[in-house]
């Protein structure tokens, strides 16, 4: 009789056994990418974070030149929705006055670092403070809102943050700067802890399995010739 061609013992076996890998193939590069990915994006949080706390002054003004490119941006955009073809007629105003108005603020920020956080501050005041009267409003009048209590609060500690942006811009707006540095080194931290419980799982072994303790830090598949 013939042997199944496929019962010799010389050839690499294409199947795999129970216990060989905790990870399927692609699962484990796909994870293995997942921590790595993660790793970094925590450890470039926290470096954004200590530059904060060290150049705050430096920060604001980078801050202040994104903020005149966004709104230049968003200006020209608002400008060329004026006049296309999809807009209503009795929008078209509207879209070419907020549009002029965007450019004319972007090209104010571009003239100094005060004019620019000057604008920004009172950019993010007023649109917290109108967030928040308009939570407040709709948590008020709605007494079956889910988390109504936590709406009041959101909507009065908005309109308070608001108005405290407007009333001192540059006081704020360098707190508000500092804010962000703790909050992005706290952020970075959480996302260094969780990629490195990540490899932790990438590692150990799979339930009735062999451990995967030789895995390399940085993996990559070989090619398989």
């Amino acid at each position: 009789m013939t042997q199944p061609s496929g019962s010799s013992g010389t050839g690499p076996s294409h199947g795999t056994e129970p216990g060989d890998a905790p990870w399927p193939e692609g699962l484990g590069a796909l994870a293995n990418m997942g921590w790595q990915i993660l790793l970094t994006t925590g450890l470039a949080t926290i470096a954004l974070g200590v530059v904060v706390f060290a150049w705050p002054e430096e920060t604001l003004r980078v801050v202040g030149v994104l903020f005149g490119v966004y709104l230049l941006v968003t200006g020209v955009f608002q400008l060329a929705a004026a006049f296309g073809t999809h807009v209503p007629g009795h929008l078209r105003v509207l879209h070419f006055l907020t549009g002029a108005f965007s450019v004319l603020l972007g090209l104010i920020c571009f003239r100094g670092t005060l004019q620019s956080i000057f604008l920004l501050a009172l950019w993010i005041g007023f649109s917290w403070l109108l967030r928040g009267i308009l939570v407040t409003a709709a948590a008020a009048a709605a007494e079956d809102m889910p988390a109504r209590g936590w709406q009041l609060f959101y909507g009065i500690i908005s309109t308070v943050a608001g108005i405290v942006l407007i009333i001192s811009p540059f006081t704020s707006i360098a707190a508000l700067t500092l804010t962000v540095g703790v909050i992005a080194v706290v952020l970075g931290a959480v996302e260094v802890f969780q990629a490195i419980r990540m490899r932790v799982e990438i590692g150990r072994p799979a339930p009735g399995g062999t451990a995967a303790e030789g895995r390399p830090l940085f993996h990559r598949p070989h090619p398989q010739h």
